[in-house]
């Protein structure tokens, strides 16, 4: 079991550890302490669902409907630069830091209604849990314990990831900080963009 399922929680984390549009909203939310377990669980869980749907070989879906492919990877792309744009707007107004109170805490039904875009919109999410980790899953012998690995290994890093970013809480509680991680995440999303595009 320990050799299906190590190796499907490494490749999990190594998948999602790249900046994404994911990993950018929980690193901003749990800077923030806003609705933190919340966000996690819903991207652990999302994740957990996809990376069961891959390893039980949905990942023909794609080859089976042509057009899912298309409408994901445009309505994405969409997706991501009007979420890039929220952040360089933030970037350009600028805030007083971390600590100043000025921002109000959005609400979790929004915060969840964006998480939940930025989460099922998102071809890459798609293609690292249910076709890429569903198809390194069909090498292994225990494909289940292969996909617990992987789904345990992406709600861990959320946790990590989202109860870990209050470590940076001194580092944002300059302004500047905050602008430079607002500008990062609008450029990042608009990578994604455009490489979703191309």
């Amino acid at each position: 079991m320990m050799s299906s399922f190590l190796p499907g929680f490494v490749l999990s984390v190594s998948l999602i550890l790249a900046i994404g549009a994911q990993n950018a909203f929980v690193l901003k939310h749990g800077l923030r302490r806003e609705h933190v377990l919340a966000i996690v669980l819903v991207c652990g869980i999302s994740d957990a669902i996809l990376i069961v749907a891959g390893v039980a070989g949905f990942g023909a879906l794609a080859h089976a409907v042509p057009c899912f492919e298309t409408v994901m990877r445009y309505g994405g792309a969409a997706f991501l630069f009007w979420y890039g744009a929220q952040n360089a707007l933030s970037a350009w107004r600028g805030s007083d830091g971390l600590d100043s109170g000025s921002q109000p805490i959005a609400s979790l039904k929004k915060t969840l209604l964006t998480l939940l875009a930025l989460t099922w919109l998102n071809p890459h999410v798609y293609l690292d849990t249910v076709v890429l980790i569903g198809s390194i899953s069909a090498q292994y012998d225990d494909r289940l314990a292969f996909g617990a690995g992987a789904a345990l290994g992406s709600i861990t890093f959320f946790f990590a990831l989202g109860y870990g970013a209050r470590l940076l809480g001194p580092i944002f509680a300059r302004p500047s900080a905050w602008r430079i991680l607002d500008a990062v995440i609008a450029l990042t999303m608009w990578a994604i963009a455009i490489s979703l595009l191309i």
